[in-house]
């Protein structure tokens, strides 16, 4: 009796080799945190050394965002037609050549070239470690392992930016990305010898050698007591000979269009609002009426809540339906992003709504990570995930811009984040209209119904 492997996955309980590829894509993430607070903390000695004025800075701290944009939709589509493993072992090393070399930089120039080329690495690590860990996660732990993963994003963002703080006053600011780069060169090394490959993948595309994988993977993951099944009930292999379909075409065919924009569109919102909350925080509770120091108090509650938010997320939908959760966190993100700035005028209410805030809105993003990879079938879904991914960095490039400019318009803090809970509230209606995996036999496919 033949053993399938994506089956066991599914309903056993999670053994070590799962939980590795949990932390490996956790530290991973984490990537992403340090290297958005690395340009922020770096950013002032940066723009004296280079003679910046605020837009030039601003365009600076914008590359790297537009190359986590272009790695997400360019790497996703690779990565379902060679594998995940591969692409993520190219995200991680373009990732740690760009931190490199930035260390390396003389000028604006070259400083924003390396940021767009770290971006490439960070937006392909996103695409590719979601996938793999919802694939190699039961699917009673799925919601709670992607959720903290998302959480390394915090990690990164706290022990990296205190890391950054400190290299930059012992040796500047040149010293934080080389730390950078060594420390994800470490990840790289980690990554050659603990990411597996995707099985879906493997029983779907059955590149070279794909039974001796599955036969490892088997016994690395301790699910093998006989032999692999060569064809998976969730998956259809490819036909021999049929020329594989381009995945981001697939994207807009029919059974997958409407999927995708309401992905897009979820994905858009709530990188708005997120981008906004935890770039603009600090200086609007200034101008609503707090001392700097305590701005920069009210955006580190962002952080705080945010570290615990995603793991909150996935604590909650290993009880109840992950849709139905990420409806609430989307809600309750947009009102609790409304009225946040008019607590201003008291310091313990304006920091305890700015922990609820922060922890809302990072287990939104959770929530996407978590949705997202069950809603596209194996054959498209690091496309699907890194389009996602992508079109929302898209939101998080503009809602700084926008912000500037409504702010030059005369806009105040307080209409501003009212604004942007009603793009938040966006994601909700998004998220309501997702159609829902359905049960079905076999089939690549999966099948879905309104909501």
């Amino acid at each position: 009796m033949t053993t399938d492997i994506r089956a066991r996955i599914e309903a056993s309980p999670m053994r070590a080799g799962q939980w590795t590829v949990v932390v490996l894509c956790t530290l991973l993430n984490a990537v992403d945190g340090f290297d958005v607070l690395a340009m922020a903390f770096t950013s002032a000695r940066v723009s004296k050394d280079f003679g910046l004025n605020g837009s030039q800075l601003g365009l600076l701290l914008s590359a790297g965002l537009v190359g986590m944009a272009l790695g997400s939709l360019l790497i996703g589509p690779i990565a379902d037609r060679t594998g995940r493993r591969p692409m993520l072992l190219v995200s991680v090393g373009t990732s740690a050549a760009g931190m490199l070399l930035s260390a390396t930089a003389v000028g604006a120039v070259p400083l924003g070239l390396w940021r767009v080329v770290t971006g490439l690495g960070v937006g392909g690590i996103l695409a590719c470690t979601n996938v793999l860990v919802s694939e190699f996660s039961s699917k009673r732990s799925r919601s709670l392992a992607i959720s903290i993963v998302t959480a390394g994003y915090g990690v990164g963002a706290t022990l990296g930016g205190g890391a950054a703080v400190w290299l930059q006053a012992q040796f500047g600011w040149h010293s934080v990305f080389l730390g950078g780069g060594l420390v994800t060169l470490v990840l790289l090394a980690l990554t050659f010898g603990f990411a597996p490959e995707s099985v879906d993948f493997l029983v779907t595309r059955r590149p070279r050698g794909h039974e001796a994988k599955l036969e490892r993977l088997a016994r690395r993951l301790r699910l093998a007591d006989g032999a692999v099944a060569e064809e998976s009930p969730t998956t259809t292999p490819l036909a021999s000979g049929a020329p594989p379909r381009n995945p981001l075409v697939r994207l807009f065919d029919v059974a997958n269009r409407r999927t995708t924009l309401v992905v897009w569109l979820a994905f858009f919102a709530v990188m708005f609002g997120f981008y906004f909350v935890n770039s603009w925080t600090p200086k609007l509770l200034v101008t609503a009426g707090m001392t700097e120091s305590q701005g920069v108090v009210g955006g580190l509650t962002l952080t705080l809540g945010g570290t615990v938010g995603s793991v909150l997320f996935g604590a909650f939908a290993a009880r109840w339906a992950s849709r139905s959760v990420m409806i609430w966190f989307t809600v309750l993100g947009a009102l609790a992003t409304a009225v946040f700035i008019s607590a201003a005028g008291i310091l313990a209410l304006a920091f305890s709504v700015g922990v609820v805030l922060g922890a809302l809105i990072n287990g939104c993003i959770a929530g996407l990570y978590v949705i997202t990879p069950s809603v596209y079938p194996t054959a498209i879904r690091s496309t699907g995930v890194g389009w996602g991914i992508g079109i929302g960095r898209a939101g998080a490039i503009l809602a700084p811009t926008a912000t500037g400019a409504l702010l030059d318009a005369g806009w105040t803090p307080a209409g501003l984040y009212l604004g942007v809970g009603v793009v938040v509230l966006v994601a909700a209606a998004a998220v309501f209209f997702l159609p829902r995996p359905a049960p079905a036999p076999a089939g690549d496919e999966p099948a879905l119904t309104a909501h």
